[in-house]
């Protein structure tokens, strides 16, 4: 997968400035494909030369002018194709899992420094998950939310949030097992 085919994805529910984008990319799809404002600012260039992309501007008083981009018939053909391409696995590349798999009696200590500051970092992504969820949701409770299905702007954002949430989980379980067995 490449950038650009996340920015189409985030484009699919509605029209963005570069600023809304990125926003809309920390809420979303950050949890699996990060990407700062100035590669998204890039990659919205490098799809609007290719015609996937297109740009108006839009006037603002007060403040400068921005660049308003939607999805074009290319754009949306090629996020089709991507998703009919069929997806291989993650390859799971953890500098963490290296320094766990090296263990030893001398640097023991140092891993389960390194898995407590990973366990540290998941704690504070899955509370930023879980008010991402908390705003997504609102009033609605998840069944309800999930009732509407795709028709809700929000709904794929959603599901791929709940995918980060698991993941953190799942991280915070495994350090914690791992802390308990060192210890």
């Amino acid at each position: 997968m490449a950038l650009k085919h996340a920015v189409l994805a985030a484009l699919t529910s509605r029209e963005g400035s570069g600023y809304e984008l990125s926003k809309r990319f920390d809420a979303s799809v950050a949890n699996f494909w990060p990407a700062s404002s100035q590669q998204v600012y890039r990659e919205l260039d490098r799809l609007e030369g290719e015609g996937m992309v297109k740009a108006r501007t839009v006037r603002q008083e007060k403040r400068p002018d921005k660049r308003v981009f939607s999805i074009t018939r290319d754009g949306s053909r090629e996020l089709r194709e991507f998703i009919r391409n069929t997806t291989r696995p993650t390859v799971v590349r953890d500098d963490l899992l290296v320094k766990v798999a090296s263990i030893n009696p001398d640097n023991r200590d140092d891993v389960a420094t390194a898995i407590r500051d990973r366990l540290e970092f998941s704690r504070r992504k899955l509370e930023m998950y879980e008010g991402l969820r908390e705003a997504i949701l609102g009033n609605d409770s998840e069944e309800e939310f999930l009732a509407a299905g795709p028709a809700r702007e929000d709904f794929g954002p959603y599901l791929a949030l709940k995918r980060g949430i698991a993941f953190e989980r799942g991280n915070i379980r495994w350090a914690r097992e791992v802390l308990s067995v060192l210890d």
